[in-house]
């Protein structure tokens, strides 16, 4: 039952898709928006789940949602930001402690909204000179600039932050009252942990990718 009501939610967003409105729109405390709140999140995290690239796939999100003119993931470098490849992590890209690892921390912008900030660490000696001069010196995305190397992405862990409805609402827990205000969300909603790899199984990159509230801003669907 849970699953078919959202799909019917998902379903009725997606008619009504074309009154979408970029804007960072205040979604209401109502049952209505929360429920729609969980629909939209876990149709974000079922896309994200079903893709290899998590920048292509926000690339959709930011164009069919409307969040900017120019629909297009710009990675923007954090400066000043180091965290050294950790044992688990070469263990994980199959790396020995003499092999370099490089590292980006940069926010996913679409537009002038962060959608997903990142942790990733990579292996440069895997890539092409030109891919590693690119996210040396540039701001593209790892995900477009390695894209010509057909990888493939490997979830290793994926939740949501956030749960807008009460622990088994789905088995009658009450859902909060509707309020005068606007909906309370957290700065993340949903964090994805995942291996990319060559089509020959060899590690590129380990990634953290952190979504956030800005996902959801866009006019809140009207269900009927």
């Amino acid at each position: 039952m849970r699953t078919l009501f959202l799909t019917a939610v998902v379903a009725s967003m997606m008619a009504s898709s074309s009154s979408f409105a970029a804007q960072p729109s205040s979604w209401p405390d109502t049952p209505i928006a929360r429920v729609s709140a969980l629909a939209v999140l876990q149709s974000l995290n079922a896309d994200l789940l079903s893709h290899d690239s998590a920048t292509l796939t926000l690339d959709r999100w930011c164009s069919d949602h409307k969040l900017a003119d120019h629909a297009k993931i710009v990675a923007e470098p954090v400066k000043g930001v180091d965290k050294p490849a950790t044992a688990e992590i070469r263990a994980a890209l199959k790396v020995g402690e003499a092999d370099k690892v490089g590292y980006r921390r940069v926010r996913l912008m679409c537009g002038e909204r962060v959608l997903s900030d990142a942790d990733n660490w990579y292996v440069p000696s895997r890539l092409t000179a030109d891919m590693n001069k690119a996210l040396e010196t540039t701001d593209a995305a790892f995900g477009r600039v390695v894209k010509p190397l057909n990888f493939q992405r490997h979830t290793l862990s994926a939740k949501l932050l956030w749960q807008p409805l009460p622990e088994g609402w789905d088995m009658g827990a009450a859902i909060p009252a509707a309020s005068d205000k606007a909906l309370e969300l957290p700065d993340h909603v949903i964090e994805h942990k995942a291996l990319l790899s060559l089509p020959d199984g060899a590690p590129i990159s380990m990634v953290v990718e952190s979504y956030t509230r800005h996902v959801l801003d866009f006019a809140p669907p009207t269900v009927k």
